[in-house]
């Protein structure tokens, strides 16, 4: 049975991230996890926050997750996995595709570094792995505390973000895994979605449930560096991917129509060319991993183009980072870019030469895709203040600034400046998600629009001048001046002089102990040999050599045992081997007959004894982590010891130039004369397209998420006008369980090697199937039953016939009746593949009517006679035509198209 259960991105719903909890039987898979703007424009101080009921919800069920499949690479599929995996115990088996992998880490580092710039994210305590997998001493697993957040924002830390992104796995495209473990059973395989680079359709392959298919955010158009949806094939739907039992997909654009590509682009190129051209700039907010590639593409196209001299400013502290990750991987690429990059003879050659002519040897720029990629009149600033100081607000140029949404970082900050300068452009690529100051300025535009000119209407609108004022409120990191900093300083050296004690203290008393283990170690063994002798020799020890211990405290050699000690030294004897005097004299453990003799003191020396207990020598568990520490660090790669070399300087460096800081935040009035204009650039498949999709891949159920109630209503009234279409649709909406199949109990069991080798398998989609006969066997040494073959002397014996009940006497000759094998064909005949098959081998065929394909006349032989196939309705197919060689080639081509289970 499947329970799907949408945490956030439901249908009839306007929340932005997508995160949905699917339960295949006892296996809990999420799908996606993306995280809020935690920044919206309109919220009161003491109202509930928008995200905190999706938070609440993940937060619960993150422990118990079994599977995590992530589908894009952007915030709104992946942003919040770094921070669930790191705090809410989310550590189950992750899966995605390289680029995903890359660019999801990407876009949060972005953002982390971006809003911990800003604000304080209020952090009361860190979360660590050992505080999570805590159990306690009853054997139960104690809870790890919620982490509480002064700002209410789940925004992880840096560190977090890597660490979560490097445990997760990544996969190719079509490439199968089957999982194990609780997922025991279950097969992944991701597909290629379009609209970002790695996005992926995920296909669920279940023994019990069927195949479900995930399919959110797809393009089925060819992109300047991305190819289209592998759904579309030039004839039809791509077969894997073709009738699933269960469809899960997005219809947030089923009620748009897009304007077509080379309208849009044309638009974006004259307004840009326009504006730098009459010495005004322009603003493009955009994301920092994955839409803005298709952004870069086409700028630099324009650029090399027309010859253009302006600069195009890219103000985002990981645009070089992402460049540098997306040419390592340009065979995820597609459009225009793979065939810019190899050239026409597929090496690239002639690109190579002349750059080596050129006496260019940079080596990143020689790598896989820096011909495509390299951008040479891009530029990177990490904030407006760097942009600022080397091109002044008077230069006209091209700004790209993260983030798309304008609610926090470089972008937001440029756009109170920026506003208020006539002829300036602010151009938005998206829409945003509701309640961002990115959404209030495109609602805004569109209101400015015709009806005819409207976003969704197919056509693309023109610019609107934006006028009145626009009250935002501006949080920023200032650096502590005057009284302020006077007392930062001197608490933080009160508090470096305070660690310093606490840690002198500690090492002294440390050291101590370490002292006293030894000599209290040394002195019970010594004690312990002393009375093994005294009573092998029928001795015992002397009163006043025991008042003699009592006082010195120790075994006889107090004097010498503290000599490490600081600030005692002067105080012992001193290391001559003899000293006179009868503060140098010591009496001996045994009594002679002769009466005391005095003994003198030698060097000091006290043997190292190793410590033993009841099984043997003691482990030092601290040296082996030690050790195993270093190991680790051994094995590393060289470029693996690069990276974290490179990665703490450039802590130790961002730590020593950060003066102290606070947060201030202060309400800014923007006086707005720029011009505003929307071109949609967001790479999704519009209405037309998802009805045109969706029958054709013919699911036998569907769930539709992350739509409005306006396109939840427009794509079930579009299927429903399909005879062909399933009418099982569900739309549940947030926290809304959908319970699909019925509860299928299913059980592990081992086939014997004896009968294994004895089975016929038959080969059908992803699966081998075969009829098998056996006896269930427990075997002790394994919880998994085996399957064993019948032996002749177990089977039943006939019953004999009663009285009066005796077979009717056979004919002489005759023999019994013998009972024929039956067969069993598992499949769907789908008669486009059957013509495809039989035109393959000669043989012509041709649909006529509905549900009929006439075969013959072929090239075999020119008295071949035509066969018709049929299909008379669910698991019933009639094949008409006379004896020939054309029908029995018809028949074995169904046969093929089907498995076959001979019982």
């Amino acid at each position: 049975m499947i329970t799907f259960t949408p945490l956030s991105g439901a249908a009839r719903s306007l929340q932005t991230p997508l995160c949905y909890l699917l339960q295949v039987d006892d296996v809990r898979i999420l799908l996606d996890c993306g995280s809020p703007d935690w920044e919206p424009e309109k919220q009161e101080e003491n109202s509930r926050r928008p995200w905190e009921e999706y938070c609440s919800s993940f937060r619960e069920c993150a422990p118990t997750i079994d599977l995590v499949l992530l589908s894009h690479g952007d915030l709104k599929h992946s942003g919040l996995y770094a921070y669930a995996h790191s705090r809410w115990g989310l550590k189950a088996p992750t899966y995605t595709t390289l680029p995903v992998q890359a660019m999801a880490r990407i876009a949060s580092v972005e953002e982390v570094e971006g809003l911990r710039d800003e604000q304080d994210i209020g952090d009361q305590f860190e979360v660590t792995e050992g505080e999570e997998n805590a159990v306690s001493a009853e054997g139960e697993e104690d809870k790890a505390p919620e982490p509480m957040t002064k700002s209410g924002k789940y925004v992880a830390t840096l560190r977090e973000v890597q660490d979560s992104f490097d445990s997760v796995n990544t996969l190719r495209y079509s490439q199968p895994a089957h999982l194990q473990g609780k997922c025991q059973g279950l097969t992944i395989t991701p597909f290629n979605a379009g609209h970002s680079i790695g996005g992926t359709i995920w296909k669920i392959r279940s023994p019990s449930s069927g195949t479900i298919m995930y399919c959110v955010d797809f393009n089925h158009m060819k992109e300047r560096h991305l190819d289209g949806t592998v759904l579309l094939r030039s004839g039809g739907i791509f077969e894997p991917l073709a009738r699933p039992d269960l469809l899960i997909t997005s219809a947030d654009r089923t009620s748009v129509i897009s304007s077509r590509r080379k309208d849009r682009d044309a638009a974006l190129i004259d307004t840009v060319t326009a504006t730098l051209s009459s010495r005004s700039s322009l603003l493009l907010p955009c994301d920092s991993s994955t839409r803005v590639l298709e952004l870069l593409v086409l700028l630099d196209q324009h650029w090399n183009y027309s010859k253009l001299r302006y600069p195009i400013c890219f103000l985002s502290r990981t645009a070089s980072e992402m460049l540098t990750f997306v040419r390592s991987m340009m065979e995820w690429l597609g459009g225009t870019v793979s065939k810019e990059d190899v050239g026409e003879d597929g090496t690239g050659r002639n690109r190579q030469d002349r750059k080596r002519r050129r006496g260019d040897d940079d080596g990143d720029e020689d790598a896989l895709g820096a011909f495509a990629l390299r951008f040479k009149h891009l530029e990177f600033f990490p904030n407006p203040q760097a942009l600022i100081q080397k091109y002044p607000s008077k230069d006209p140029k091209l700004i790209l600034a993260v983030p798309a949404s304008l609610s926090h970082g470089p972008s937001r900050q440029l756009f109170c400046d920026f506003a208020a300068v006539p002829d300036n452009v602010v151009l938005l690529t998206g829409r945003s998600e509701p309640g961002t100051l990115g959404r209030v300025l495109f609602d805004r535009w569109n209101e400015g629009q015709r009806t005819e000119t409207k976003w969704d209407n197919g056509k693309i609108g023109s610019n609107i001048m934006l006028d009145g004022t626009l009250k935002l409120q501006m949080k920023s990191k200032v650096p502590l001046q005057g009284a302020e900093l006077e007392e930062y300083l001197q608490k933080e050296r009160a508090a470096r002089e305070k660690e310093a004690a606490s840690q002198a203290a500690l090492v002294r008393q440390q050291r101590i102990l370490e002292a006293d283990e030894d000599d209290s170690d040394s002195d019970s063994d010594e004690e312990e040999e002393e009375d093994e002798v005294r009573r092998a020799l029928g001795q015992s020890e002397d009163p006043e050599e025991r008042s003699l211990k009592r006082q010195k405290g120790d075994g006889g050699d107090g004097d010498w045992n503290n000599i490490d000690d600081e600030g005692l030294t002067k105080q012992l004897l001193s290391f001559d081997i003899y000293l006179k005097g009868n503060v140098s004299k010591a009496t001996s453990f045994f009594k002679n007959v002769g009466g005391q003799t005095q003994r003198f003191r030698m060097f000091p020396y006290v043997e190292k004894k190793r410590r033993v207990d009841e099984y043997g020598e003691t482990i030092d568990v601290g040296m082996w982590l030690r050790k195993s520490k270093i190991l680790e660090e051994e094995a590393e790669s060289d470029d693996i010891k690069d990276y974290r070399r490179r990665q703490a300087e450039e802590e130790m460096k961002k730590a020593a130039l950060e003066p102290p800081s606070k947060f201030v935040t202060s309400k800014v009035e923007v006086q707005m004369t720029c011009r505003l204009l929307f071109v949609d650039l967001e790479g999704l498949s519009d209405g037309r397209a998802i009805k045109t999709i969706v029958p054709q891949i013919s699911p036998r159920k569907m769930v539709i998420v992350h739509a409005s109630d306006d396109a939840t209503s427009t794509l079930i009234e579009s299927c429903a006008n399909i005879r062909a279409m399933t009418k099982d649709i569900h739309a549940p909406r947030i926290g809304e369980s959908v319970q699909i199949g019925q509860q299928i109990s299913s059980f592990s069991i081992s086939i014997s090697d004896e009968l294994l080798s004895s089975m016929k398998m038959s080969r059908f989609e992803d699966n081998e199937v075969g009829f098998v006969t056996g006896r269930v066997v427990a075997s002790a040494s394994s919880i998994i039953p085996i399957l064993e073959p019948v032996s002749v002397s177990v089977l039943p014996k006939p019953v004999a016939a009663p009285a009066g009940m005796e077979d009717a006497p056979r004919l002489l000759g005759s023999r019994p009746p013998a009972t024929l094998p039956s067969s069993t064909m598992i499949g769907e005949l789908k008669l486009t593949s059957l013509k495809a098959r039989l035109t393959a081998i000669g043989v012509q065929a041709e649909l006529v009517g509905e549900g009929v394909l006439i075969c013959g006349g072929g090239v075999r032989s020119e008295n071949e006679e035509t066969v018709a196939v049929r299909k008379m309705g669910a698991g019933r197919v009639e094949l008409e035509g006379n004896v020939s060689d054309v029908y029995y080639l018809v028949r074995k081509e169904i046969y093929a198209l089907h498995a076959l289970v001979a019982a």
